[in-house]
């Protein structure tokens, strides 16, 4: 698969009233993300490879940012970081080929596109990035979230039964989904990256 060119950042987005800029994460960041994960429905962590509501998991988001493993690309209204899209590779070489994809945005920004607009670059990262294969998980009652995948083409691959508890002891099923990116990029190089996601 061709590696697509790197994009350039920092992107407007509108919506409506929003005015949204899409741009790389840096480590000076860390204080918005954890008032960020912070105003998180603790739900929506369940997901998530590590509490992000917590400071050393930032700290290691930040870590693995400065080694390559993570790129991120953050959506920030005005001074507040409204959600982020992460393409998280693993570094061994017989699993490089595959990221795990992890998109978040604050409840007064949802119902806007955007989690849709963060897909969308974090796919256009992962063409530059030579990344052939892209996963996501969620649990299996987040109906709006895998509405979205499924619309952006991801197809479930597994469902791991009771795999999360939340802090009452509940039991939630996580549900593992999947998208070939070079189907993305026959899109992409067809009709462009927009068009590839039908916007």
């Amino acid at each position: 698969m061709t590696e697509a060119a790197p994009r350039k950042y920092p992107i407007t987005y509108r919506a409506g009233s929003h005015e949204v800029t899409l741009r790389q994460m840096t480590p000076g960041d860390k204080a918005g993300l954890l008032e960020f994960a912070r105003a998180l429905p603790e739900h929506d962590l369940l997901f998530l490879r590590r509490d992000i509501s917590q400071e050393p998991a930032i700290d290691d988001w930040i870590s693995e940012l400065k080694s390559g493993e993570i790129v991120t690309i953050l959506a920030v209204e005005g001074v507040r970081i409204v959600g982020y899209a992460t393409i998280h590779r693993s570094l061994l070489r017989w699993t490089a080929h595959v990221a795990e994809l992890r998109v978040m945005v604050a409840e007064s920004a949802r119902g806007l596109g955007l989690g849709r607009v963060l897909t969308q670059e974090a796919f256009a990262n992962a063409l530059a990035m030579g990344i052939e294969k892209m996963v996501a998980q969620m649990t299996l009652d987040q109906k709006g979230a895998i509405a979205t995948f499924e619309g952006l083409g991801f197809r479930p691959e597994a469902l791991l039964r009771d795999q999360v508890k939340d802090r009452a002891g509940n039991t939630h099923d996580l549900l593992v989904l999947s998208h070939e990116v070079a189907k993305f990029e026959s899109q992409r190089a067809a009709y462009g990256v927009s068009q590839a996601f039908g916007f």
